[in-house]
């Protein structure tokens, strides 16, 4: 008896294997709109409606489709191609950014009767959404459009919609496992079971007699070459301590061995076959700890590695002074002192880290690897592969797809090598996608710090001496480490104006899982607990907290000090923090005083503490040291014109920037323009989509050769016409008009083929000199004393974006990042046990916001145009996060009148401060 199953009205008789769940068997079938984001049911980004309900397919068994009709997104549309009204009501509010939950959300929507539309909350319990911050996804489902019809000359500032928008609501946008590659192989890894052992034997016999299995690689099979999972620019601002299968492992998760073969459940069989040998040794899982005399070595390794001090588990550390910090304390009228925590948090993207690889011939006959990554740094991953196994550059190419989120976790090369060193044994394409566990202890987290901080002040609120010391848990390698460290301390002190200043600070191995790049990259950590330090110096020499911020915070035109070492490269090219802080000012006086009162407009129970706090922030526009990018604008023989661009987009918007800017330059609407980014083949050089660089510095690349192609094609014109001079042409849509006469981009690029000249135009930008941006959040809470629940009554957030390119799409970004950072604030916690082991590896044990966590924050934009930045802008993909959780602890300090020093400010950690003040 036959199989049957009817997929988006067409029938499939191929049964299912045994356990299959519904997604991977619609999945094999090109269904890859239906996306893989948990395993377990937790995210909704697999829902698919059987018979009209809605399910997770990723828990759904295909048998159970038998004889049902079951729909994807991609048959949400009619048969004549019309948009559903859900799919276009998603498109018209731009309801999503990296997209990989759209679809889901999508799905889940359709089904949703009057009642259920009627209570969001409870309707959206089963999806999940890293990106957006809920309130673009509400305004879809409500019907609000945001987005705007392209006009001609007239793209920047306006709310032009992502080019990729009709890709993502019918699921045709091309993740990076939505291809079906002939010949695919499949591999697992084998991780330790261990903190810190060496393994002494390892047997593959049984794992190689597996039915299926092709291959196993274990560290005999691994070059000796040491290198740094981190990408940047520069290599040497990471350690080299990490070898791609090493024979001693330094945290529970690393990878020991890794199998291939012809299937998932072969591969996991044969590294359950894998007889491994070790030999334990000690452990050390606390930084302090591991920087006493006599604790574990992590790393053994020369001078060669560039770690600071490898015999103390030091990977860097910075120490500074500027002036004299007792003397600024013994100047003070107040001097406060405390010690601030905060965890490791884990970006959570929707889609896992994983790559796929094949061999390909290129144009010039010669065989080459190919790696298609979910990566934020196409280029530098290649470069890394190609210095791993002594290749040259013209032999690798690494590309993108769209890509399911990042927040800084897939700046990072985990993934890629382990995938070539098989492709290039078997010569067979080969695949890796990480599952939703092994993202939480086989990739990287945020790091955790614990920061000291003492400072004083005048009695009228003059700082007269900030002093910080930080020590950051890098975990077991030190990919990051340093620059995260070094960051963290820099303008989080910069920003005060404090004649004396103190730092030191460490970056500490330990037998734990890494931590990476995270949103922020540092600043947040140390931010979290300057600016409670900055409250409590407020409240003890009784200045307005915003006053007494106003006081010390730097100025217009001043030089940024910081005593972790000077930035030269960095200057205010702008400055609105002036602006945040009013914006702030305006919407506490909307309410009064604080300090456990009511307010008549709050909607809370009698009983209930209600407080308010801000948080500030700067950050610069970009990374130290060069963040270069290469950009190639031209027209095409059509009359339309085409960007290549080498960063990466995963819904941080920059495609849509780029497009924005170009349309500008060349006075054309954005439809009249193609992109091609995250190529290695296609493209020029680009550092990555990292630290906020994807509008101030490729941008800025993609804006220099726009407007050099708009002179270009204003010169050719008034030679082809015979004008006087190019000031008597224009350019318009599809046209330049010169002294009258007209003729089109099409004439004009024949006209330049039959002359043998290329109407294109090349920009680059080395990303410096960087300008800074400022953010400045404002919270007002409730909290009941008997159960520690806390209600978010208003959420305002003021950002210094310098020119905003595209209002909704940045709006977008800062509600992202405050729902982010609201998370870790609250209750994201990578939990470990003592022994190093992460114990929350799962959505359901690991509690990301959900909408119905997530309050509706009040964006507003300061009128600044910078002096660096691309007509004007500035970055805002990392900054809204980094003042959130200390306006949280300092409303939270308003209404309770307890100091919160550790994060996250979970509700038993609240109830039980509360009881033990005598307030619960």
């Amino acid at each position: 008896m036959s199989y049957g199953i009817h997929i988006n009205g067409r029938p499939f008789e191929d049964e299912p294997r045994a356990g299959q769940c519904l997604r991977t068997y619609l999945r094999e079938r090109g269904w890859f709109g239906v996306k893989k984001g948990c395993d377990a049911g937790d995210c909704g980004a697999c829902t698919v409606h059987v018979d009209g309900e809605p399910v997770h397919s990723c828990i759904y068994p295909a048998v159970r489709a038998e004889g049902r009709a079951v729909t994807t997104v991609e048959g949400l549309a009619d048969e004549d191609g019309e948009l559903h009204p859900v799919q276009q009501k998603f498109l018209d509010a731009q309801g999503f950014q990296c997209g990989f939950c759209t679809a889901g959300y999508l799905m889940t929507t359709a089904a949703l009767d009057a009642e259920q539309l009627a209570d969001l909350p409870r309707a959206f319990k089963g999806n999940i959404c890293r990106c957006t911050g809920y309130r673009a996804i509400e305004d879809a489902v409500r019907g609000v459009r945001h987005t705007e019809e392209p006009d001609a000359g007239r793209a920047v500032g306006r709310n032009l919609g992502a080019p990729a928008g009709p890709q993502v609501v019918t699921g045709t946008a091309r993740y990076t496992f939505d291809l079906d590659v002939p010949g695919l192989l499949h591999m697992k890894l084998l991780r330790s079971p261990h903190p810190h052992a060496r393994i002494v034997a390892i047997d593959t016999a049984a794992a190689l007699r597996v039915p299926g299995v092709h291959l196993v690689l274990t560290h005999r099979d691994a070059p000796e070459r040491l290198y740094s999972t981190a990408r940047h620019e520069h290599p040497t601002e990471d350690p080299d301590d990490t070898r791609l299968l090493d024979d001693t492992v330094r945290y529970i998760g690393q990878r020991v061995a890794a199998v291939v073969a012809d299937s998932e459940a072969a591969a996991e069989e044969g590294c359950r076959r894998i007889e491994v040998t070790y030999e334990q040794l000690p452990y050390v899982t606390d930084p302090e700890e591991a920087m006493a005399p006599g604790a574990p070595v992590v790393h053994d390794k020369g001078p060669e590695s560039r770690i600071a001090r490898p015999e103390n588990n030091v990977v860097g550390e910075v120490h500074g002074e500027i002036g004299s910090v007792e003397e600024g304390f013994a100047s003070a009228d107040v001097v406060y002192e405390e010690t601030f925590r905060t965890q490791r948090v884990q970006h959570a993207s929707l889609e896992t880290h994983g790559a796929v690889a094949w061999y390909e011939t290129g144009e010039d006959g010669e065989e080459r690897l190919t790696v298609r990554s979910s990566t934020q740094t196409p280029f530098l991953t290649r470069r890394a592969l190609c210095a791993l196994f002594d290749l040259e550059l013209k032999q690798v190419r690494v590309l993108a797809g769209r890509v399911g989120g990042g927040f800084g976790g897939k700046q990072e090369m985990i993934v890629e090598d382990i995938v070539a060193l098989a492709v290039m044994r078997l010569r067979r394409p080969v695949k890796l996608e990480y599952t939703r566990a092994e993202q939480f202890y086989g990739a990287t987290t945020r790091h955790p710090f614990t920061i000291g901080v003492r400072a004083g002040a005048r009695s009228d609120g003059t700082l007269t001496a900030l002093q910080v010391r930080v020590v950051s848990n890098t975990g077991a390698y030190g990919n990051h480490g340093p620059a995260v460290m070094f960051h963290s301390v820099g303008e989080s002190m910069a920003v005060y104006r404090a004649p004396h200043k103190k730092v030191n600070a460490y970056s500490v191995y330990t037998n734990s899982v890494p931590a990476g790049a995270f949103r922020g990259y540092g600043l947040g950590q140390v931010v979290f607990a300057v600016e409670s330090v900055m409250d409590e110096l407020a409240r003890r020499t009784g200045v307005d907290p915003l006053v007494f911020r106003e006081l010390n915070i730097i100025g217009p035109g001043e030089h940024m000090i910081s005593p972790g070492g000077e930035e030269e490269d960095l200057e205010i090219a702008s400055y609105g923090l002036d602006q945040c802080l009013q914006v702030v000012r305006d919407a506490i006086a909307e309410h009064g005083g604080g300090g456990g009162l009511r307010d008549d407009a709050d909607d809370v129970p009698d009983g209930w503490l209600v407080g308010q706090g801000t948080g500030m922030s700067m950050i610069a526009t970009g990374p130290p040291g060069g963040h270069f990018a290469d950009a190639t604008v031209k027209l095409l023989q059509d009359g339309t014109y085409d960007i290549a661009v080498g960063t990466a987009e995963f819904g941080n918007g920059t495609t849509t920037v780029h497009k924005q800017i170009t349309a500008g330059a060349l006075s054309t609407t954005v439809d009249r323009i193609a992109i091609r980014q995250s190529d290695t083949d296609v493209v020029r050089h680009d550092t990555g989509a990292f630290g906020s660089a994807g509008t101030v510095v490729a941008g800025k690349a993609v804006m220099k050769a726009a407007d050099a192609l708009a002179v270009h094609l204003l010169d050719f014109a008034a030679e082809y016409l015979g004008a006087a001079a190019p000031g008597e042409c224009r350019l318009t849509a599809d046209a330049v008009e010169c002294a009258g006469r007209v003729v089109s981009l099409k004439e004009l690029f024949q006209a330049a083929r039959a002359a043998g000249r290329e109407l294109s135009a090349d920009g680059h930008w080395g990303g410096s000199p960087r300008s800074v941006a400022f953010n400045a959040q404002w919270f007002r809470l409730a909290v009941d004393p008997g159960t520690g629940e806390i209600r978010i009554l208003r959420s305002v957030h003021a950002a210094d974006a310098g020119k905003v390119m595209n209002p909704m799409q940045c709006r977008g970004q800062v509600e992202g990042g405050v729902a982010q950072a609201l998370g870790a604030t609250l209750f994201e916690n990578v939990r470990l046990d003592e022994r190093g082991e992460v114990t929350t590896a799962a959505f359901r044990r690991y509690r990301l916001p959900q909408y119905a966590d997530v309050p509706r924050t009040e964006v507003h934009f300061m009128e600044t145009s910078d002096a660096i930045g691309p007509l004007g802008a500035k970055s805002m993909s990392e900054s809204p996060f980094n003042p959130v959780a200390p306006a949280f602890a300092n409303a939270l300090r308003d209404a309770t009148g307890i100091r919160f020093t550790e994060l996250p400010l979970t509700r038993d950690r609240v109830w039980l401060a509360l009881h033990e003040d005598g307030k619960g």
